[in-house]
């Protein structure tokens, strides 16, 4: 059995079908069918025709779900998908099991191209923005403008609390968190995850935590939940001791697509202090910061990041 694999006694436990992906009133989900990987994309339909394309790419444990808030205040601005990655939300697991960085990058310009979507305004959140600092690096062309939110770029001082994410990635630790939390519910499961990327989880209402907690019974189904979840935190942690050309510092520094950076002054995953390193990293770069939000602004503060976006896009209309 390899280290990434589940014993025989808790896969059996996550062998139930899975429930139907939520999805919300005005949004369509729709899979798109590549060679060796099929990817669900989340779409809800335009304003009005005409608008430029834009592609949002959710972070570890995250699905397309992630930027159902932010969509629809910016419907008029562009014409939106969000794409689940291989092996979460409603996407299947890749056929070649490549869940790293590069192999995330790699399904997200293969639907881009499919699509012929290109150049879209590229949204990403945590993995998603080390995702998509590689994608705008090695395929500009598909980049129009670049939007960050607590983008998962290599710290030397990780924070205390985002430790466990990175322990996820040792050999026979996941396996070992899935026996030991076997016990814990689906609700206990999610109040944990919310403490831990927002910075006020008691803003979450009883509606948003119920089908939070219904979208956490359905993936601990899935039989390949926790696999996905162990490579892609093996792969955050195995981009980030990349040197040279292929570095995610590096690749930032590459990219030409004007990025906005989005942080929040109570991420407990992402510090901070990054916003300072990326402002410099990225050339055409403007920040916004949000002292009260967590990890994942766009869900917290969704007008606030909209109202950014929203001037970013218009001030680069045509770039």
């Amino acid at each position: 059995m390899s280290s990434t694999e589940l014993p025989e006694t808790v896969a059996a436990a996550a062998a139930p079908r899975a429930a139907p992906v939520r999805v919300a009133e005005g949004e369509e989900l729709r899979q798109v069918a590549l060679p060796g990987l099929s990817l669900s994309v989340r779409a809800r339909p335009a304003a009005r025709t005409g608008l430029p394309p834009a592609l949002y790419v959710h972070g570890l444990g995250g699905s397309s779900q992630n930027w159902s808030a932010l969509m629809p205040l910016l419907a008029d601005v562009v014409d939106g998908e969000a794409v689940d990655l291989p092996g979460f939300g409603d996407s299947p697991p890749p056929d070649d099991g490549d869940y790293s960085v590069t192999g995330h990058a790699r399904a997200v310009i293969r639907l881009l191209d499919a699509g012929e979507r290109g150049p879209v305004h590229l949204f990403a959140n945590s993995l998603g923005g080390a995702v998509a600092t590689r994608v705008a690096a090695v395929r500009p062309d598909l980049v129009r403008t670049l939007t960050l939110v607590s983008p998962a770029l290599p710290e030397i001082r990780v924070q205390r609390s985002a430790v466990p994410t990175g322990l996820m990635a040792l050999p026979g630790m996941t396996a070992l968190f899935a026996r030991l939390s076997k016990d814990w519910t689906a609700e206990e499961r999610t109040r944990g995850v919310l403490a831990l990327c927002y910075g006020d989880p008691g803003s979450v209402g009883e509606e948003e935590l119920a089908a939070a907690v219904a979208e956490t019974e359905r993936r601990l189904q899935l039989p390949y939940f926790w696999d996905a979840m162990t490579r892609s935190a093996r792969g955050i942690v195995n981009a980030y001791t990349l040197g040279g050309q292929h570095g995610l510092w590096r690749q930032a520094e590459r990219v030409l697509a004007p990025t906005l950076l989005v942080y929040g002054g109570r991420d407990q995953l992402v510090s901070l202090r990054m916003a300072r390193r990326a402002s410099a990293a990225f050339r055409d770069s403007r920040l916004l910061t949000l002292p009260d939000a967590g990890h994942v602004a766009m869900m917290e503060y969704p007008r606030e990041v909209a109202g950014a976006a929203r001037d970013f896009i218009a001030d680069n209309d045509g770039s």
